[in-house]
């Protein structure tokens, strides 16, 4: 009896469920966009001088197909200029880095010494 009631009170809740959705899903209106298979090919350059900050520094490249070279310049903090000239025929980086002019360091000046005096006394509490 107990089993009847069981299988009785499972059938209710499965009639209570509503219908499914009987209309299919509209079909996607993007289409990805077809690219032609043509190897990159470009050529960029630029520079940033700016003698208020004393910023200078540059970069310029060049691909073709799987054929990547250039290289950037950059003026160091120490006086020096770095050149990083990279290649890449597509089967890895090959970078060379160059220095131009000798570091400069400033001398170092320690910083004058004050004499330190004992903190005051607090002040006086009155009851």
């Amino acid at each position: 009896m107990a089993m009847c009631c069981v299988l009785v009170a499972a059938g209710g809740a499965l009639a209570d469920r509503p219908p499914p959705y009987g209309y299919p899903a509209p079909p996607p209106t993007y289409h990805q966009p077809q690219y032609p298979e043509v190897p990159p090919k470009y050529t960029y350059n630029y520079a940033v001088v700016d003698d208020y900050s004393g910023t200078n520094f540059g970069h310029t490249e060049a691909r073709d197909g799987y054929k990547t070279e250039g290289s950037y310049t950059v003026d160091l903090p120490d006086g020096r200029k770095q050149t990083v000239t990279y290649v890449d025929n597509g089967d890895g980086l090959v970078a060379e880095v160059t220095y131009e002019g000798e570091a400069q360091y400033p001398e170092y000046k320690p910083e004058p010494k004050y004499p330190s005096y004992p903190a005051p006394p607090p002040p006086p509490q009155y009851a």
